[in-house]
This record gives structure tokens, C-alpha cells and sequence, in this order.
């Protein structure tokens, strides 16, 4: 049983087209794209058996191939990346145990927070989807604020049960926290990691469920899973000092940038 890491991306973005071939420089000044950083973040994670990039554009299918990565082309159809991933796993075969949803735009996604993952869903028989969760520090919560004040849509948060099992996802800032935190502090805000792993008949049958307000409004695709009423695992990870963002804005780039010349990325 083989477990297949897809990274899905697609030129026509809403938000920032063509935000998988923007390019950022590293501490070494460097310039890769986005989607080739997003790669190399999955090829240095001890789990995967295989590394793909899933695309319906050529100008992502060829850059890809052109920094040795195996692409799967899918159709324009997909509306999000889970069903991309659904493309992407029929073409993979049998013998699947789970895929890997690595986002193209998590670059800084640390191996350990894959590794997690991969180790949260076998041991969670009842789930059919698990993703990482990272507890914010007052310096996040407030990065997330600033985005929402300045009307930017910026990183998601994540609400969970005792069990782990997420209740809710929103690109607000969820729960209320009133309260300032010193940059370093904990605080009660889980940023969620855009990651997720699933098992194969569930990701077989997720196309076909319809999309439901929540995940239309929030324009978060896990959501349709809890909206179809099955559970989501969130497992808690650490950031042992590395730097977590995504780049969802143009904005985000000099950000990100910093955090790979910090963390001296090359």
C-alpha cells in the first residue's frame, strides 16, 4: 500500500492567476516558483512513496517537468484541489493507502507537519480526511487580524471538538480573542495548514457530493466533508521555530521571502 503525495495547481486563479509560477527568492537570493518550492517541501518529507504535481495547464506541466517533477495532467473542470486530487488518484492505480494533498501554495510547510498527518490518519480508522492544525503564537493571531482589517482574505482557522474532529473552518479569525498576546504567547486561535489526507474511497466519492452554503460561502473545500457529515481529524503540530504562511495574496510574497531568508532557505 503505497501513500502518493499530489500537488495540485492551476494557472487560472481568481485571486492571483498564475500564482503557482510566481517566483520567490530565498536566503541565498535564489528565485524558484512557487509550485517548484511547494515540490521540493514534499521531497523531503520520509513517507511518500511518490510525488506528484496534478495540473490542467502546460505552462505548470512544462516548468514542472523542467525541475524533475512527475505531473499528472486533470482536467479544467476541477473546482478546488480535492477533486483534482480525485483526478490525479485514477490515474495512479491500485494499492493506494492514502494521498496527500499538498497545496501548491504552502512552500514553507515544515516535513514533520506531513509526517504527523500521514501517522494522524493511521490511527484514526473513522476518519475520512485528516489535516494539520498549528496553535497560533500572538505574533500569527495578529498577522491573521491584520489581513482581515485591510480586507484581505489571508490564512484559515480551525475549531475542534475534544476528539480532535474539526467543527468548523472559516477564513475569519475563529474564536474570538479579544485579548493581545505577547508575539511569542500561545493563544486559543489553531491556524490551519492547508494540507490534507485522505483515504481513497473517500476521495473517490467527494466530486460527487453536492456543494454545500457553507463550503460556497467560505470557499474552504474541507468543509464539504463536514457538510456531508463525515468527520475531519485535525492533528495538533508543532512549529519547532520554523515559519509557517501560504501565499494567498501578491502581498504575501515579501513575507514569505523573509521567512525562507530567516529559516536560511535557499
Amino acid at each position: 500500500m503505497s501513500v502518493h503525495c499530489v500537488i495540485p495547481a492551476r494557472y487560472a486563479s481568481t485571486r492571483y492567476p498564475g500564482k503557482p509560477l510566481a517566483l520567490l527568492r530565498g536566503a541565498t537570493g535564489v528565485a524558484r516558483s512557487l509550485i517548484e518550492r511547494s515540490w521540493r517541501a514534499a521531497m523531503a518529507v520520509d513517507g511518500f512513496d511518490a510525488v506528484h504535481v496534478a495540473t490542467d495547464d502546460d505552462r505548470i506541466a512544462e516548468a514542472a517537468r523542467g525541475f524533475g517533477a512527475q505531473v499528472l495532467m486533470t482536467s479544467s473542470e476541477a473546482r478546488n484541489g480535492t477533486e483534482r486530487c480525485a483526478e490525479a488518484l485514477a490515474q495512479l492505480g491500485e494499492g493506494v493507502e492514502m494521498v496527500v494533498n499538498l497545496q501548491g501554495d504552502a512552500p514553507l510547510t515544515p516535513p514533520w507537519f506531513l509526517e504527523a498527518l500521514i501517522a494522524g490518519l493511521r490511527a484514526d480508522p473513522g476518519a475520512a480526511v485528516a489535516t494539520p492544525i498549528l496553535r497560533c503564537d500572538g505574533e500569527t493571531l495578529a498577522a491573521l487580524k491584520a489581513d482581515r482589517a485591510a480586507g484581505r482574505v489571508g490564512g484559515t482557522t480551525a475549531v475542534v471538538d475534544r476528539a480532535m474532529r474539526g467543527l468548523y473552518f472559516s477564513k475569519e479569525v475563529i474564536p474570538f480573542a479579544a485579548e493581545s498576546y505577547a508575539p511569542e504567547a500561545p493563544t486559543p486561535v489553531f491556524h490551519h495548514v492547508g494540507v490534507y489526507a485522505y483515504r481513497p474511497d473517500a476521495l473517490r466519492t467527494y466530486p460527487a457530493w453536492p456543494v454545500g452554503p457553507l463550503e460556497t460561502l467560505e470557499g474552504l473545500e474541507q468543509l464539504r466533508f463536514l457538510e456531508a457529515g463525515h468527520s475531519v481529524r485535525c492533528v495538533e503540530v508543532e512549529a519547532r521555530g520554523a515559519k509557517f504562511w501560504e501565499l494567498n495574496n501578491p502581498e504575501d510574497i515579501p513575507r514569505i521571502e523573509g521567512m525562507l531568508a530567516e529559516m536560511g532557505q535557499p
